[in-house]
C-alpha cells in the first residue's frame, strides 16, 4: 500500500472534503433509510461551525485525500465527527490513522475526554472505535420508531442492562 499521511485540512482539499461527506451521507441513508442524499452540500455548513476545532484528512500519495476526521469542542472533552474512509480505502488502517491522530491533537490541546457517537446499526464502526480505544458507553439514546413500533423486528437485537433493543 502507498503511504499515507494525516495532515490538516486545507482550502484545496474542499471537493475531496465534500466527496467524502456526501459518501458518508449515502452510506447513511443506505443503511438507515429516509432523508435525502444531500450532494456533500452539509460539508459547507460543517466548515462553518464554531466549535469546530479541527479537521484532518489522510492523504493518499497515489490517490489523494482518502479520508476526514474531525473534532468538535464541548467543553474541556472533544467529539470526533465526522470519521470517513472513502470505501475503497477501508480496512486498510485509514481510518485508525485518522482516530490516533485526532486522539494526539486532543491530548495536545489539554482535552480530558473524546467521544463518538456511531449509528447503533454499524457494526463494523463500532467494533472499529472499541480496538482504537472507545470502549466507554457515556450515553445512549432511544428511539420509538413510529412507522414500524407494531412490527418489531428482533433479529437485531442489542442487550443492554438485560434489556432488549432493535438496531
Amino acid at each position: 500500500m502507498a503511504p499515507v499521511a494525516v495532515r490538516s485540512y486545507r482550502p484545496s482539499d474542499h471537493s475531496a472534503g465534500r466527496r467524502l461527506w456526501a459518501e458518508l451521507t449515502r452510506q447513511h441513508h443506505e443503511m438507515y433509510g429516509g432523508g435525502d442524499d444531500d450532494g456533500g452540500a452539509g460539508f459547507e455548513e460543517y466548515l462553518t461551525r464554531l466549535d469546530l476545532s479541527g479537521l484532518w484528512v489522510a492523504d493518499h500519495a497515489d490517490d489523494g485525500v482518502v479520508g476526514m476526521v474531525g473534532l468538535i469542542i464541548r467543553g474541556r472533552a472533544g467529539e470526533v465527527d465526522p470519521v470517513v474512509v472513502t470505501v475503497t480505502h477501508r480496512h486498510k488502517g485509514v481510518g485508525r490513522l485518522l482516530l490516533q491522530h485526532v486522539a494526539g491533537e486532543a491530548k495536545r490541546r489539554n482535552m480530558t475526554a473524546l467521544t463518538i457517537s456511531p449509528e447503533s446499526r454499524n457494526v463494523e464502526a463500532i467494533r472499529s472505535l472499541h480496538a482504537a480505544g472507545y470502549d466507554v458507553v457515556s450515553s445512549i439514546e432511544l428511539t420509538m420508531d413510529l412507522d414500524r413500533h407494531s412490527n418489531a423486528r428482533r433479529e437485531d437485537s442489542l442487550q443492554l442492562h438485560e434489556l432488549p433493543f432493535r438496531s
